[in-house]
């Protein structure tokens, strides 16, 4: 009997723009400027710019967090290379980014490039717990045709 492998899924839209190649409505964030400046009695603050593209389609460049245990359905990105372990502290930088895979897509596992890349999708801002626990602040909804196979396992 042959076991089920999860197939593999490779983010398209990495391939899809060349360089320097965004659609007009798409707002153009970097990590650095995500969080007010200079830091205040308050703590850590959302920027302005940040706050204005809620709702918006975005783009940035980052690093797959790596995973002691991946989710279906979502990855995070992160503004340099970081692991993560299954325990219940996290020392993700505060501007990490969850990345939602479209939900048709949410049993699907999305491979770890290696280096920067770079993602765009709709952003939502606030705070929202998962399911599983999990607190996220920053969220980037990708669209449905953001994945592309890159495995052929087969069921």
């Amino acid at each position: 009997m042959r076991r089920a492998l999860p197939a593999v899924f490779f983010l398209a839209s990495l391939l899809a723009l060349p360089a320097g190649a965004v659609r007009a409505d798409t707002v153009e964030l970097r990590f650095d400027e995500l969080i007010r400046k200079p830091v205040g009695p308050r703590g850590l603050e959302f920027s302005d710019k940040l706050l204005g593209a809620q709702g918006r389609q975005v783009r940035i460049a980052g690093y797959m967090v790596r995973e002691e245990t991946p989710r279906a359905g979502s990855f995070r990105l992160a503004p340099q290379p970081v692991g993560e372990d299954d325990d219940e502290s996290s020392d993700l930088p505060a501007s990490t980014f969850t990345v939602l895979l479209d939900p048709a897509q949410s049993q699907r596992f999305v491979l770890n490039p290696k280096g920067l890349i770079t993602i765009e999708g709709r952003l939502e801002v606030g705070r929202q717990e998962a399911p599983d626990g999990r607190v996220s602040w920053l969220r980037l909804q990708l669209a449905p045709d953001a994945l592309t196979l890159t495995s052929d396992n087969k069921p």
